[in-house]
């Protein structure tokens, strides 16, 4: 087999939950590029109608939006049963779909904490479990978190003022590691993205005028010298979802530019 084969992912079904934009969005767009049909799920349909055509111009392939809550129980099993329904398999599952809310530490609502744990956490072992059971079924499968270099530190109350986040991302690469030995007997593999700053929707303010001192902190931050974008995740999503990485399982990949090594 040549190696470019390893990477490839034709005949392959992936899910993806915050497919709509930003970095959920590299990564649909990557899988499809490398030959899978995707599903790609969020809240705001405009969104993904719109990724979905773009994607399914770019591959060729058969992008299809699903409309999801993941912090609703029933949107998750809804989103399950579309996706068994129409395709009969899921190979790839990608736990994009997160949340995040800022306010004072110390005046932190407590409704709000346990949101970011319902949306961080609790949405995405229920996804996972039902696609793991169908991925049992099929003879395997890689399911694939994202983390965020957040559980690996603490942040400034002026930078980041959202205390449970990290503590969510932080449950994440627990979850990844315990369901990579729990999940491997069925041929499953479970890794994790914790990705750095990237060029996103949700970070396009620092490109403002009024914020050109936040960006230059940030980029000097970055051992690279630059915020991350499309390529930089789809490939990574490529690796973790193909037989290249057939003996990678329990494993967080950073991909923040050598952030957190300096």
């Amino acid at each position: 087999m040549k190696v470019a084969d390893l990477f490839r992912l034709d005949g392959k079904v992936a899910l993806v939950t915050g497919g709509g934009r930003g970095i959920g969005k590299f990564i649909a767009g990557g899988l499809a590029g490398a030959g899978a049909d995707v599903v790609i799920a969020s809240r705001k349909m405009k969104n993904l109608e719109s990724a979905a055509a773009e994607i399914g111009k770019d591959s060729g392939r058969t992008v299809v939006p699903v409309p999801c809550d993941v912090g609703k129980e029933e949107d998750i099993r809804r989103l399950f049963e579309t996706v068994k329904e129409k395709f009969g398999r899921i190979d790839i599952l990608v736990n994009n779909a997160g949340a995040t809310w800022g306010a004072p530490t110390l005046d932190f609502p407590l409704e709000r904490w346990d949101q970011l744990f319902q949306v961080n956490v609790r949405g995405v072992w229920i996804l996972t479990r039902e696609v793991a059971r169908l991925m049992k079924e099929k003879g395997g499968g890689s399911i694939i978190n994202i983390s965020s270099i957040m559980a690996f530190r603490g942040s400034e109350e002026s930078l980041h003022p959202a205390v449970p986040y990290n503590s969510t991302k932080a449950a994440i690469n627990a979850l990844t590691m315990n369901l990579a030995v729990k999940l491997a007997p069925h041929r499953i593999r479970v890794n994790a993205i914790a990705p750095g700053f990237f060029k996103t929707d949700m970070m396009a303010y620092i490109e403002t005028a009024g914020f050109e001192e936040q960006k230059q902190t940030m980029l000097e931050s970055i051992p690279l010298g630059r915020a991350g974008d499309r390529g930089d995740m789809a490939g990574v999503a490529v690796f973790l979802a193909s037989d290249a990485a057939a003996y990678v399982t329990g494993h967080v990949l950073v991909v923040d530019g050598g952030f957190l090594s300096k």
